[in-house]
């Protein structure tokens, strides 16, 4: 089914995100919908598209946005990563897509990969009103996450997101880290597979930002998105990679047992591997069957 793609804003706390809006062409009444959000630190240029295109071949109406103090969204400081008004942004997107003109309010699934597969489990289990959620290699535990990271480096890492607060207190500039770097160093993500891994996701020639303000170091060990899976009451798909370096396999299994209606498929596979390739096509086809019979077009 063809599409076409438009640039769209919305308001989200004191500024407003950027989104591209998807509509099948041709077709009439309301349609189902699909919110779409990345990563740590990422943007919907870095792979969302290849979603978002393939959910409206499927006649979806489609919103892949970017949170607030990232990629053509608006918002101070830059490069801000904040857990909890990124799930505003999450209740901000859903609202706006709700209310387009030719889609079903009732009808509205969501999407999330990575930090993102971990918002979309709380989003679901906070509005009862989500038809449906695909949770893609969630990041569900952060000290599961954290611990990946290696002692040194994590101690590290805690220095410098002290000093981000303290900045931040003081009314100062953010002090930054980066999102991906090799083993053992100083960033969010240092497996074998991270810094390759994530910046292969940025299409050549695009400007990304590759770090973000410290201080999100001390709240990811406190983080743990899969403790809500008990209380999503839509269906929920949980993809899970079995060798994730990033977000351990391990308790996104035990969180989506939890779910009363959680559906698990599983990969052989790394983070990074599931957005290209054959992983690509066999889990982008596992989600539009868990679509099409839960929220069917």
């Amino acid at each position: 089914m063809d599409f076409k793609r438009s640039d769209l804003r919305f308001a989200s706390g004191e500024t407003e995100c950027a989104a591209w809006l998807y509509r099948p062409v041709g077709v009439r009444g309301r349609r189902p919908a699909v919110v779409l959000g990345h990563g740590l630190g990422a943007v919907k240029e870095m792979g969302l598209d290849a979603y978002a295109a393939r959910f409206a071949q499927a006649g979806y109406v489609v919103l892949a946005f970017d949170y607030r103090y990232f990629g053509a969204s608006g918002g101070e400081p830059r490069q801000l990563l904040d857990f909890d008004r990124q799930q505003q942004d999450w209740a901000a997107a859903i609202a706006c897509v709700s209310e387009l003109r030719g889609v079903d309010p009732d009808r509205v699934a969501l999407f999330g990969s990575s930090f993102g597969g971990g918002h979309v489990i709380v989003a679901a289990a906070r509005d009862p009103r989500v038809a449906a959620a695909i949770s893609q290699c969630p990041f569900t535990n952060g000290i599961a996450s954290a611990m990946t990271l290696g002692l040194p480096a994590l101690a590290r890492l805690t220095a410098l997101a002290l000093r981000d607060a303290a900045a931040a207190l003081a009314g100062r500039a953010p002090v930054m880290v980066p999102l991906a770097g090799p083993p053992g160093a100083t960033a969010l993500m240092n497996a074998a597979d991270a810094e390759p891994g994530y910046y292969t996701l940025v299409p050549k020639g695009f400007e990304h930002e590759r770090e973000v303000a410290a201080r999100i170091a001390l709240h990811i060990p406190l983080l743990a998105p899969g403790r809500y899976a008990r209380r999503v009451q839509c269906p929920i798909l949980f993809a899970v990679c079995d060798t994730d370096s990033v977000a351990p396999a391990g308790p996104t299994l035990r969180y989506a047992k939890q779910a009363p209606r959680g559906e698990v498929k599983r990969y052989p596979i790394g983070h990074f591997d599931i957005y290209l390739g054959a992983a690509f096509e066999r889990t982008i086809a596992d989600q539009l069957e868990f679509l099409q019979r839960h929220v069917p077009v």
